[in-house]
């Protein structure tokens, strides 16, 4: 059996070390402080340099004091210990030095569990499960998003509630009107790239002509709509998603429930009615500022004169087609607010937390935009409207 003895500074602090059958016993003797806590870490070390792989007790029973720093040395040497896959434990503490230890995470024989992975042949299966999962869990929370939605209007309707004239106003000025200039610009552009492309293929059979018909109706009834609501997507959703994001994390939403202030009628339904009255409207634009670009390739590039093409415009358009636009609009706005709000109220306390949300945002509004749009078309398509 050997028996080292270890002095360990002014604080006349001492560690003895000897072998006992199967485990290393480490005798701790005085006053271990923070006064001497660097030379207390080296005795310390060398007194446990001669345990050969064996488990560790630590005697406890001759230490007059212990504070946080002292105790703090003992829990990583025991640790350190565990991680090596030999016990460690405490024995003949007092009772204050009993739970100074444990409260720094040494309770005696705790070791903490390794992370359980997942089989690779696993893996694909978890994540489609995640995926299913997830996306019943959203599903969920926009419905009762949605109620809450509609609550909010219907007491707006029943004069139980106050719609804020100050906040609509201000929001259909964000949402719509300052994003007019973009979606002409981009619907000038697109519709311009339809038609040169439709030109092309076209002038084969002689038939430039109804370029006219296929650039009005597609603007109408499809490309105008999407390039709005899109647009708005990235636009306005991603900046409501964030704005409620920020208050959320600013705790600004509890304030105003603390006031007796409903957020869906303050903060929500000012936004939700400006997407679903506003986006009819940037179709509209969108869908005409699309037909000037296509009018001027025809012009420039098919040899088509405008008055031949305001002529064939005439015969091409019909209420109809006006109105599938109209009546898809106020649904995909209704969509893009729910989606950026619901996203909006999920952010928690962190900036990582508010991009996170702000991107799922974005492309769960564009992806359900185009869904969306392609169930209208069947869905008129089976009507024949």
């Amino acid at each position: 059996m050997a028996d080292t003895r270890i002095a360990a500074g002014p604080s006349q602090a001492s560690a003895r070390s000897h072998a006992q059958n199967d485990t290393f016993v480490v005798s701790l003797e005085g006053d271990w402080r923070a006064g001497n806590a660097r030379k207390l870490q080296s005795e310390l070390d060398k007194a446990l340099s001669d345990r050969s792989g064996r488990g560790v007790r630590f005697d406890l029973s001759a230490v007059r004091e212990l504070d946080t720093v002292g105790a703090w040395l003992l829990v990583k040497a025991a640790q350190e210990i565990e991680a090596g896959g030999r016990p460690a434990e405490f024995a003949a503490a007092s009772e204050p030095h009993a739970r100074l230890i444990a409260q720094l995470g040494a309770t005696p024989g705790r070791q903490a569990p390794s992370p359980k992975r997942t089989p690779a042949y696993l893996v694909p299966f978890e994540a489609l499960g995640r995926t299913v999962v997830n996306t019943w869990t959203d599903l969920v929370d926009s419905q009762a998003m949605q109620g809450r939605i509609l609550s909010a209007f219907g007491s707006v309707l029943m004069l139980r509630g106050r719609l804020r004239p100050p906040a609509f106003v201000n929001q259909f000025d964000l949402i719509v009107l300052r994003a007019v200039p973009i979606i002409v610009l981009i619907s000038v552009v697109v519709g311009a790239i339809i038609t040169q492309q439709s030109i092309l293929q076209l002038r084969n059979f002689g038939a430039q002509i109804f370029v006219v018909d296929l650039g009005a109706i597609l603007m109408f009834r499809e490309v105008g709509l999407l390039l709005a609501a899109i647009m708005i997507a990235g636009r306005s959703g991603s900046a409501i998603t964030a704005e409620l994001g920020s208050m959320r994390m600013r705790e600004e939403i509890d304030a105003l429930n603390v006031m007796g202030v409903d957020p869906y009628q303050a903060l929500v339904l000012p936004r939700m009615l400006s997407l679903v009255f506003g986006l009819p409207l940037l179709t509209f634009i969108g869908s005409l500022a699309g037909l000037v670009g296509t009018a001027l390739v025809a012009r420039y590039y098919g040899d088509i004169p405008f008055d031949v093409f305001l002529d064939r415009l005439q015969n091409a358009l019909n209420l109809q087609t006006l109105m599938v636009g109209m009546v898809k609009a106020p649904v995909m706005g209704f969509i893009i607010g729910l989606i950026a709000v619901n996203e909006g109220f999920k952010v928690e306390g962190s900036a990582e937390s508010l991009g996170r949300h702000t991107t799922a945002s974005v492309v769960k509004a564009i992806f359900m935009v185009i869904v969306a749009d392609g169930l209208f078309a069947v869905f008129f398509a089976a009507i024949g409207f």
